[in-house]
């Protein structure tokens, strides 16, 4: 009965979310507390679980997740964004510019959330075409694609990192993992596929494209890549701790946790892409301010995940979602990915999607031997599968490229499938190498 009260509890969040349009913080509030009733918490004691729930998932999150977003925010604003895209284009040339947009997105998305590369972007892949006379969506799917890749699978975006104390995961094999997986999954559905329109006119609306700034106002190339990728370099070295002496660990894990990496690479941009560029401090703490207040939707979807997550825990239901998940003769990594997929065709949203199928996943990894790194992954993937017309991100791109609905729908929602396919095929093939 208790496995039938969790269902039915989803089935609420779902419909509260696609068929009330309650806001997606309120509606996981809402079903967590309709689970705890049903799954025999007191009724006294649900305000308590729910705030510990919050507590649990935001308190190692928070800072990671705000401070990426003024890290973001700087990279964008300073032109350094711009700079690498215009870097890419030279050294890949005009006869492969799906690939140079692809790594654009791929470069810019890991400092900058989704809708900000995708917007700050947008305008360059319109210059390009002014001056290529090729079509738009031709060379925006290699960008969405790889925008998407970024969003779904690698820390510090907010999703994956909000998996990682859920499935007791590490940040930097998760990160090592996810840039593996990352690679094919964005190649696959960004130029391969994006060849299927190289003949497909469309004329975007201009109304969107915001002008790009003075080649001469941009930061160096040394400067703008060294600033952005310094957070993946700091995380990639906290895979080395274990294999330093012993003296030295406890050094090497307070300057390659994440929270200080990102304070710390938020500090070193903060000069470089900052104040040394003449920029004065009030300015740059205004933008920064600015910019927790672009993701405070994203930190009430990941703390509303948490309030169902602690239910399930208080109520003692997570041993029994374990018990019957575990007893289905599938691959945990597949399970994982295939509840990400269903919740993200229902719901639209990633982050919801995600952080939905982590919690019902989370007891099934605390007792299996699945790989806890290759989990994010594998519901990451899951969580972008399928985008349509309950998605913002579907109607961004319609929109900015005036497509048709028929045109989206083979276009961005078939290369958000791919994403998905291609990254679980990914992750299965990443769990057999490290068996």
């Amino acid at each position: 009965m208790e496995l039938i009260y969790v269902g039915c509890s989803i089935v609420l969040l779902v419909l509260l979310i696609s068929w009330g349009k309650i806001q997606p913080f309120l509606a996981f509030l809402v079903a967590s507390s309709v689970a705890g009733l049903l799954l025999g918490l007191p009724a006294e004691k649900v305000p308590g679980v729910l705030e510990k729930g919050i507590g649990n998932l935001l308190g190692g999150l928070l800072g990671i997740v705000c401070i990426g977003a003024m890290f973001g925010k700087l990279v964008a604003n300073s032109g350094a964004a711009q700079k690498i895209a215009m870097v890419l284009m030279r050294v890949f040339g005009e006869k492969h510019l799906t690939w140079a947009l692809m790594f654009t997105g791929f470069l810019v998305g890991i400092p900058l959330f989704y809708n900000v590369g995708f917007v700050l972007l947008v305008p360059l892949v319109f210059s390009v075409v002014q001056q290529t006379k090729v079509p738009p969506i031709y060379l925006g799917i290699p960008m969405f694609a790889s925008l998407s890749v970024t969003h779904g699978f690698l820390p510090p975006h907010p999703a994956p990192t909000a998996m990682l104390p859920m499935f007791d995961a590490d940040i930097g094999k998760t990160l090592f993992y996810g840039l593996i997986v990352a690679l094919p999954a964005m190649i696959v559905a960004g130029p391969m596929f994006a060849r299927l329109f190289r003949n497909v006119p469309a004329k975007p609306i201009t109304l969107f494209v915001a002008p790009l700034r003075p080649e001469t106002e941009l930061p160096s190339a040394f400067n703008c890549f060294a600033s952005a990728l310094l957070p993946v370099a700091l995380i990639a070295c906290s895979m080395a701790v274990p294999m330093a002496p012993a003296e030295w660990q406890s050094t090497l894990k307070f300057w390659t946790n994440p929270l200080v990496v990102m304070l710390l690479a938020l500090a070193v941009a903060t000069w470089t892409l900052g104040l040394s560029r003449g920029l004065k401090i009030g300015p740059l703490m205004d933008e920064y301010g600015n910019s927790v207040k672009d993701i405070a939707v994203i930190l009430l979807i990941i703390a509303g995940a948490g309030t169902l997550k602690e239910v399930f825990v208080a109520t003692g239901v997570d041993k029994n979602i374990s018990a019957l998940l575990t007893g289905i003769a599938i691959d945990p990594l597949i399970l994982g990915w295939l509840i990400a997929g269903v919740i993200r065709v229902s719901l639209g949203s990633a982050t919801v999607a995600g952080m939905t199928a982590a919690g019902l996943m989370a007891p099934v990894v605390a007792s299996t031997n699945v790989d806890p790194n290759l989990m994010v992954l594998a519901v990451g993937a899951g969580s972008l599968m399928f985008s349509h017309v309950n998605d913002s991100g579907f109607w961004m791109a319609k929109e900015y490229f005036n497509l048709s609905l028929k045109e989206t729908l083979l276009s961005w929602t078939l290369m958000e499938g791919i994403v998905g396919i291609v990254g679980i095929i990914g992750v299965l093939i990443m769990e057999r190498v490290i068996a």
